[in-house]
């Protein structure tokens, strides 16, 4: 696939995210009533296939791919009122992108941890359509300007009470850190040392570290 068409895939995305998501919610009936974009995009997404090499570049398709196969899962099932009500979503369901048949699982996994394990930030950019996850971004990531995207949503994450709440002597996580405790804390650092490098207000040292449960209802309607 040329250089050309990678593009097209980005401008498509771009052109879709901007168009069908609003302050991280996601317009699942205006999509399911008017799936053209989507399927056409989807469509180019199956095609498009980036070495990994072209390291920017293939972690930007991967992350959007992974968003736009979760949002089809969802406007397949639509209505809905949690992803974990549609049986297998993460783990059983395929989706065919760049040139694989994925579960949203392996994508996570395997083709973005699997070959970049110390890039923790894949979790503020990976949207499950829970309104626990982070935000959905309304534009497209892209390579050129991916490392700069991928800072500023865990910023935005991380200085977020959705994500961390300090409560007198405790701090409280998104279960998103507990689950992938090991991403955080690679290196031997603690998740409170972690999210301090994203704190505009750090989070005091010593404090006992607990876990809020994680809002698995819809982002979006």
């Amino acid at each position: 696939m040329s250089a050309q068409e990678h593009s097209r895939f980005f401008d498509l995305a771009d052109d879709f995210f901007q168009q069908y998501t609003h302050n991280g919610q996601v317009k699942y009936a205006e999509i399911q009533q008017n799936p053209k974009a989507l399927n056409e995009l989807l469509a180019v997404a199956k095609k498009t296939r980036i070495p990994l090499e072209n390291e920017a570049e293939f972690k930007a398709f991967w992350i959007n791919a992974y968003n736009l196969a979760t949002i089809n899962g969802i406007v397949q099932e639509y209505p809905v009122a949690s992803p974990m009500e549609i049986e297998g979503f993460f783990d059983k369901r395929v989706h065919s992108l760049g040139g694989k048949s994925l579960t949203l699982d392996e994508v996570e996994h395997e083709v973005l941890f699997g070959n970049f394990p110390e890039e923790a930030r894949f979790h503020f950019v990976l949207v499950c359509a829970a309104k626990g996850c982070p935000p959905l971004l309304s534009r497209a990531y892209l390579p050129e300007t991916l490392e700069q995207q991928l800072q500023s949503q865990t910023e935005k994450a991380l200085n977020d009470p959705s994500f961390v709440r300090v409560q007198g002597d405790r701090v409280l996580f998104s279960e998103i850190m507990k689950w992938y405790k090991d991403d955080f804390t690679r290196g031997g650092g603690s998740l409170i040392e972690y999210v301090n490098q994203f704190r505009k207000t750090p989070v005091p040292a010593g404090r006992e570290v607990g876990f809020f449960e994680y809002d698995w209802g819809l982002n979006g309607g």
